[in-house]
């Protein structure tokens, strides 16, 4: 038997080195844009480069670097992609003649996040009629789609919140409509409905004390028609505001019919209005259902007619959102606040109303 002292002594082994892993250094690619010559950089990129910062906000991956009529674009590529598309967007804009501002790169950049099939440019480039050097026309997608719906149907409801355009771009598209020798008249009329204030004791005759309902609608035909035309239009008929009582027992032919706040109409002034149309007319009607100033336990016709003539043939239903507000950017926070709050407060009532229930049982 060999002791185990005899056994040769292995030599002793030393530990290998710990291997680095080799680091293969990564290049994010630098993608170029080349601005046309013919398009002064000014007007891409804004005064004091306004415009540039916009998209440096909205695009914090990707570094933007200008030299001369290139810029630069480094970062994750699937964002310096979006950024190359919006360029290309901005510059079929611009050479339709449209001036850039911040509104239009910022609702661009949100259409494009969106993957929404339609073209910023074919939206914001869309002309509905022109009045002494200033053109009306659709800034977010669902006014785009407001504005066809429009033209493809008889009778369109706008339903959404206060400054996304409603009434104002159905005023355009009757006033393109009477241009264009569609229609013979554009009426336009809303409910004489207080908002909270009584304005039954005015001083004045009828006429002087319906004028505070109708005066937005004054407002927005003096933006597309020239304001020395409009008192010889209405005189000869061809523009008429009037309080919605005024349209019963009329059937209105050849005419593009606008009523306006249809949240404060009941359902039997709705049907009324509706029954209306006549040969060769257009009806849209808009309104926004979360200000209604119905008195208590008055159902407002906007919010049911949609139950009753879902579904007919050559009606259509157009919703907007904060999203599509046009006014001043507060007011689309403003709305959401607004609606975040009836949401708790309606979250809030069911939990009560559960629990009255269960204490019940």
């Amino acid at each position: 038997m060999t002791d185990a002292s005899d056994q040769p002594v292995p030599p002793a082994t030393t530990p290998a080195p710990a291997t680095t892993p080799t680091r293969t250094p990564t290049h994010t690619p630098t993608h170029t844009v080349t601005i046309p010559p013919s398009v002064a950089m000014v007007t891409l990129l804004g005064p004091r480069d306004e415009l540039l910062r916009t998209m440096e906000r909205a695009f914090p991956r990707v570094d933007v670097h200008v030299r001369g009529n290139e810029l630069h674009l480094t970062g994750d590529r699937g964002e310096v992609a979006l950024v190359e598309r919006l360029l290309d967007e901005l510059l079929v804009i611009i050479d339709a003649g449209q001036p850039l501002n911040r509104d239009a790169v910022e609702r661009s950049i949100a259409m494009l996040r969106d993957q929404e099939r339609e073209r910023p440019a074919d939206v914001l480039t869309m002309n509905i009629v022109s009045s002494r050097g200033r053109t009306i026309r659709p800034k977010t997608l669902n006014q785009k789609r407001y504005v066809d719906a429009i033209d493809a149907h008889t009778i369109v409801f706008g339903i959404g919140p206060a400054g996304t355009g409603k009434t104002y771009l159905a005023m355009a598209k009757a006033v393109a409509a009477l241009q264009a020798k569609q229609v013979n008249r554009i009426i336009l009329t809303r409910p004489a409905v207080e908002a909270g204030e009584r304005l039954g004791f005015l001083p004045g005759t009828l006429n002087d004390k319906i004028d505070p309902y109708l005066r937005p609608l004054y407002d927005a035909l003096h933006d597309m028609v020239d304001p020395e035309s409009i008192p010889r239009l209405m005189a000869a008929g061809t523009i008429e505001v009037a309080p919605l009582a005024y349209m019963r027992g009329r059937s209105l032919n050849d005419a593009f019919i606008i009523l306006d706040e249809a949240q404060n109409t009941s359902p039997e002034q709705m049907k009324m209005f509706l029954t209306r149309l006549g040969f060769g007319s257009k009806m849209v009607v808009t309104g926004d259902i979360s200000q209604v100033d119905l008195p208590s336990g008055t159902t407002s016709g906007l919010r049911q007619v949609r139950d009753v003539l879902d579904g007919v043939d050559d009606i259509h239903f157009s919703e907007l959102t904060s999203v599509d507000v046009v006014r001043h950017r507060l007011v689309s926070a403003i709305v959401d606040a607004y609606d975040a709050r009836e949401a708790a407060a309606g979250n809030r009532e069911q939990r009560r109303a559960a629990a009255r229930a269960a204490e019940r049982r």
